[in-house]
C-alpha cells in the first residue's frame, strides 16, 4: 500500500501573486498612514477614515468593511484588545497606548491582509519586549514559507521564536489560544487555518504560489480571551496587553514573498 501525499496548501499562480501584492502594497499604504496619523487625541474612528480614503484612493475596496457586517476598514485593538477592535469616537488615543492596527484591501477580486503593533509615544519597557517578541515570531513564520515544509512547521517556528524571546528577555509571553493565521487569495479568510504554536511535521505540504496571512498575538499575561457584547471585540480575560503583527506572505523558489509590504 503506497502512502498517501499530504494536500498543497491552496497555490496562485505568478500573475495572481503579482495582483495580490498590489493589493498588499496598498494596504501597507493605509498602514503607514495610520501609524503617522496615532496621535495622543485623535480617535480610532479618524484613523479608520485615513485607512479607508488611502484604500479607495488607490483604486481598492477595503477587505473588512462589511464583512460579516463589520463597520470599519481597520480593526482597532488597544492596549488589552487582541484583535477586532471596532474603530469608535470614544476610543482616543493616550500617551503609551499599545495599538494593533490590522487592514485589507481588495484588487481585482484579490486580498491583501496586515496587522502592525506600535506605540503612541515611548512604550514601557513590558511593552516594548512584547511588541519586539511579536514581530521577531512573525518574521520566524514567514522564514519557515519554503517549498517542502508542512503548515505545522511554521507553527512550529512561531512558537519557538516566542519561546526564544521569553529566554533572551527573562520573562513568559501569552500565545493567545484558539486564534492564528489562515489562507488568503480570492477570500480573505480561506482554510487552512494557521495555529501559533504546534508540533512540526504536520499538515498540507507548501507548494511554490501557497498563500497564508502569517499572524501572531502575543499578550503579557494569559492565553485565554472573551468576545466583548459587540461580537468582534476580542480582549484578554485578565486585562493584560496584547500585540498582533501579520504578512501575507507566498512561497516561492526564491524565499518567501511578502505581499503586504510597506513603503
Amino acid at each position: 500500500m503506497g502512502l498517501r501525499r499530504p494536500k498543497p496548501v491552496p497555490f496562485r499562480t505568478a500573475d495572481e501573486l503579482d495582483v495580490m501584492a498590489a493589493a498588499g502594497a496598498i494596504v501597507g499604504q493605509a498602514l503607514v498612514a495610520v501609524r503617522a496619523a496615532a496621535v495622543v487625541g485623535v480617535s480610532t474612528l479618524e484613523l479608520d477614515a485615513i485607512a479607508e480614503t488611502v484604500i479607495r484612493d488607490a483604486g481598492a475596496v477595503p477587505s473588512f468593511k462589511g464583512y460579516h457586517g463589520f463597520p470599519g476598514s481597520i480593526c482597532s485593538s488597544v492596549n488589552d484588545v487582541v484583535v477586532h477592535g471596532i474603530p469608535n469616537r470614544e476610543t482616543v488615543l493616550a500617551p503609551g497606548d499599545l495599538v494593533s492596527i490590522d487592514c485589507g484591501a481588495i484588487v481585482d477580486g484579490w486580498h491583501g491582509d496586515s496587522a502592525w503593533t506600535f506605540g503612541v509615544g515611548e512604550l514601557s519597557a513590558d511593552d516594548n519586549d512584547l511588541n519586539e517578541a511579536t514581530r521577531i515570531a512573525m518574521e520566524a513564520g514567514i522564514a519557515a514559507m519554503v517549498p517542502g515544509n508542512r503548515l505545522s512547521d511554521v507553527s512550529y517556528a512561531i512558537e519557538t521564536a516566542t519561546r526564544a524571546q521569553e529566554k533572551q528577555r527573562g520573562r513568559s509571553f501569552g500565545i493567545v489560544a484558539g486564534y492564528g493565521g489562515h489562507g488568503i487569495g480570492q477570500q480573505m479568510h480561506l482554510e487552512p487555518f494557521l495555529p501559533n504554536e504546534g508540533k512540526p511535521g504536520k499538515g498540507p505540504t507548501l507548494v511554490v504560489g501557497s498563500t497564508l496571512a502569517i499572524e501572531p498575538m502575543l499578550t503579557l499575561g494569559t492565553v485565554e480571551t472573551s468576545v466583548l457584547d459587540d461580537d468582534w471585540t476580542i480582549v484578554t480575560d485578565d486585562g493584560s496587553r496584547a500585540s498582533h503583527w501579520e504578512h501575507t506572505v507566498a512561497v516561492t523558489d526564491n524565499g518567501p514573498r511578502i505581499l503586504t509590504t510597506r513603503p
